[in-house]
């Protein structure tokens, strides 16, 4: 290799130092740099790996606002963890990547990614320092994932009867029967494939309430609609409804449609976009003083929502949208045809019901059968959570479990936990269960040994797999407070899995202590495949930190004191 003079070397060398300062990146090279991020995966993992199991922690985690959020969740402290150290903070964010892209595709397994994860960087690394090739260990890795999920797909056993949907729901609440029985009663009243949402309870206790047909949040316009004695509601059974999309201010739009419920003796509700003017007041006025069976309520949504909701609403009555671009007709050109008609419709200040719409069935199901592309197409979250309760207002309803609690913080934790048994419970219907507590990956190890290598480089990276096969299992026992190790190994050379809960080796599948094979799955893989990579890394580029701009020297100012002389200005006498 050449090397430079002794002077230029010297020259170069303070030269490096002054362009270094002018640089925008901070690039590090190698062992040292692989060094940094591994500490960063450690904290993280660290504080993840807390949580896991029966007998598992919570972490308290510091917010911007309110008060600190009290949490088991594994996803939630990862989220949490910031490193002040730029590369430190690279490792723990790459492994914060897979406890989300984990939670994002099964709903649940975040601590047993984020704990595959490091187990299979931290011996990657080493290894690689001893001179193993990275890219050769990558592919030893992948070539075990692949078959572990094999094998987890023959040890799978389908999720049929409530009882175990009630099981993968407790485990995953850990141990909370009380959520494993409100969510499989959830599913039982609305189906597998029902919307179930979670929200904020008004009293100490859970509740489930199921909302049968079309529920939007949007009320009678004016309380002068009110008929029924028993609340301030409206009520009314076999009724015609009038969609408008559109606006409605002058009453002869309506005329015809008032003329046809009332030829026809049935009562009208008007929902459009608003109702207002001489509109408004006619169909008030005619409510006090000839009892009018009328009621008018605001379409929910704005913009293309609502234009989506009404057409979901009149699906599922059998009527139209008027003002829609793609209905010509006119809304003074009603027909009956044109109304949509429903058994019963309860209206409140806050919100309406539809109850027995008498829409065609198959055009709701050609409907729902959009709805369920749409859901497949999109990669938005938000969207996709709107799109599943349109889905389910036009079938089988939506359940709403109710989180209660004696403060914030409490219900917060407790609703954590409801997501996660949710999400859990619905992996395990889709691809089934395997025994769980790291049982299932420890029992699919030994399937490895007949995978045939390349090279050494790859057999590195199959062993580096299967000893992190053993993680899961290890830190359950190690959070239970017994040595792990000892778990481990009786667990693999016998048949029964530990029971953290109570201390004991039992059939993990008769206990009802399960994993959605979904779960598992979706972890191994995510764990390994970032993992695997972050071993490849040999560079890393970060912006270097800001340097704080040099305060501007405030002694110039000293003359400044002179002006004090300006006092004998005094003198200035007027």
């Amino acid at each position: 290799m050449y090397r430079l003079p002794v002077v230029l070397r010297s020259v170069a060398s303070r030269q490096l130092q002054l362009q270094c300062r002018n640089y925008a990146k901070d690039v590090r090279f190698g062992a040292d740099v692989r060094a940094l991020m591994l500490q960063g995966v450690d904290v993280l993992a660290d504080a993840v790996a807390v949580t896991m199991g029966p007998k598992g922690r919570n972490v308290i985690l510091e917010q911007s606002w309110g008060s600190p959020k009290i949490t088991k969740d594994g996803v939630t402290v990862a989220k949490g963890i910031e490193l002040k150290d730029k590369f430190q903070n690279i490792g723990a964010k790459l492994v914060q990547d897979v406890a989300n892209n984990t939670n994002e595709e099964a709903g649940d397994g975040t601590t047993t990614a984020t704990v595959l994860a490091r187990a299979i960087a931290k011996e990657g690394f080493e290894k690689i320092s001893k001179g193993a090739n990275p890219i050769e260990i990558r592919r030893g890795v992948m070539m075990a994932v692949d078959k572990i999920k094999e094998e987890l797909k023959n040890l799978s056993k389908p999720v049929t009867t409530p009882e175990e949907i009630a099981q993968v729901a407790t485990i995953s609440a850990n141990g909370d029967t009380a959520i494993g029985t409100l969510i499989s009663d959830a599913m039982k009243k609305v189906g597998k494939e029902g919307v179930i949402t979670v929200k904020d309870g008004k009293t100490l206790n859970d509740e489930l309430e199921v909302i049968e047909g079309m529920k939007f949040d949007r009320g009678y316009i004016s309380p002068y609609f009110i008929n029924s004695s028993k609340g301030a509601k409206v009520e009314f059974q076999d009724a015609l409804v009038l969609y408008s999309e559109k606006k409605i201010s002058t009453i002869q739009s309506i005329v015809p449609a008032l003329e046809l419920a009332n030829s026809m003796r049935k009562p009208l509700v008007i929902i459009a976009e608003d109702i207002d003017g001489e509109a408004l007041t006619t169909l008030v006025f005619n409510r006090l003083k000839i009892g009018l069976q009328i009621a008018a309520v605001k379409a929910p949504g704005f913009g293309d929502n609502r234009k989506a909701t009404l057409q979901d609403m009149a699906i599922a009555t059998g009527g139209i949208v008027f003002g829609d671009e793609a209905n010509l007709v006119k809304i003074e050109d009603v027909t009956a045809a044109d109304l949509g008609q429903v058994g019963e419709i309860i209206i409140t200040k806050e919100d309406t019901l539809l109850l027995k719409g008498k829409g065609s069935k198959n055009d709701i199901d050609r409907r729902s059968d959009q709805l369920r592309d749409q859901i497949t197409e999109t990669t938005s979250d938000y969207e996709k959570e709107k799109l599943q309760e349109r889905l389910a207002r036009l079938s089988a309803g939506v359940a709403v479990l109710r989180v209660g609690g004696s403060s914030e913080v409490e219900v917060n934790e407790k609703k954590d936990r409801v997501h996660d048994a949710l999400n859990a419970t619905r992996a395990a219907v889709e691809e089934g269960i395997v025994p769980g507590g790291g049982t299932a990956l420890l029992r699919c190890a030994p399937a490895l040994k007949s995978l045939k290598p390349s090279n050494s480089d790859q057999a590195t990276g199959i062993l580096i797999v299967e000893n992190a096969l053993r993680m899961p299992c290890q830190q359950i026992a190690s959070n239970a407070g017994v040595d792990a190790s000892v778990v481990v190994s009786k667990v693999c050379e016998g048949t029964l899995g530990y029971d953290a809960l109570n201390n004991e080796y039992v059939d993990m599948i008769a206990k009802g202590i399960i994993d959605p094979t979904k779960v598992v799955r979706t972890a191994l893989t995510d764990a390994a495949g970032v993992a695997s990579l972050l071993t490849t890394a040999e560079a890393v580029v970060c912006d270097l930190p800001k340097e704080d701009a040099p305060m501007m020297g405030g002694g110039g100012m000293g003359g400044m004191g002179g002006m004090g002389g300006m006092g004998g200005m005094g003198g200035m006498g007027m």
